[in-house]
């Protein structure tokens, strides 16, 4: 069963919603995994106005994990949710994981949108926590989405990557560079998948049709990353 899962940091939606709900649109996912979701007054309100902008439905997250949040088309049937709150550093900010199983016809899968910390070693122990959060689903096939914070040589995101497989890695297809969308240089965003999930491409999505480079740029200040997969029956 071919899935396709976007990863997006929204920052709030402070930016051009319009640009937003028309970027998500045209990349056509199945599933995406929000970060930085509206999670102050009225976000419920606003995570409902932004799927059904972009012809989706509210999964689960947002103000209840402190920014993650999945959002899916009607062709996921949605088993089961959990919000998660990490641990806190004092002085930090709150960090949550949005955790899903959702199943396309016989195929099932779990979800987890994710923001680790600014700070390397909280960063680190989130890392850890995830990964244990990923076996707790008890599916055989998953997907993780979202903000590292840390690029690939980093040792969070090399811990990750130890684990799962990084999409961009196993099959590069558009661009690696997701921050800033104006000068981008560097990939702290990625999606990840559990060993039998075939990553068929995975990148920024720029030449997708429909997907117009001034959206990109008007939409956040992140550029999001998109994944094809093929999740077994």
């Amino acid at each position: 069963m071919v899935v396709r899962v976007l990863s997006y940091n929204i920052r709030s939606m402070r930016d051009d919603r319009a640009a937003l709900a028309r970027v998500i649109q045209a990349c056509a996912p199945d599933l995406v995994l929000i970060q930085e979701a509206p999670r102050f007054f009225r976000w419920r309100k606003a995570a409902e106005r932004l799927a059904r902008s972009a012809g989706l439905v509210y999964v689960t997250g947002g103000g209840t994990t402190a920014g993650p949040m999945i959002l899916s088309t009607l062709r996921a049937h949605v088993e089961r949710t959990e919000d998660i709150l990490l641990p806190r550093t004092p002085g930090l900010h709150q960090r949550g994981l949005a955790t899903a199983v959702v199943r396309f016809g016989r195929a099932r899968l779990g979800v987890v949108s994710c923001h680790l910390s600014l700070a390397d070693r909280e960063r680190y122990e989130q890392v850890g926590l995830l990964l244990k959060q990923v076996e707790a689903l008890g599916v055989r096939y998953a997907v993780v989405g979202g903000d590292l914070n840390d690029r690939p040589e980093g040792r969070s995101f090399r811990r990750v990557a130890g684990a799962l497989t990084d999409g961009w890695s196993a099959a590069p297809s558009g661009g690696e560079y997701t921050s800033t969308p104006h000068d981008p240089r560097q990939r702290i965003d990625a999606v990840f998948t559990t060993d039998g999930v075939e990553v068929l491409g995975c990148g920024v999505p720029h030449g997708l049709p429909g997907v117009r480079a001034a959206d990109l740029l008007a939409a956040s200040d992140h550029l999001p990353v998109l994944a094809t997969l093929r999740v077994p029956l």
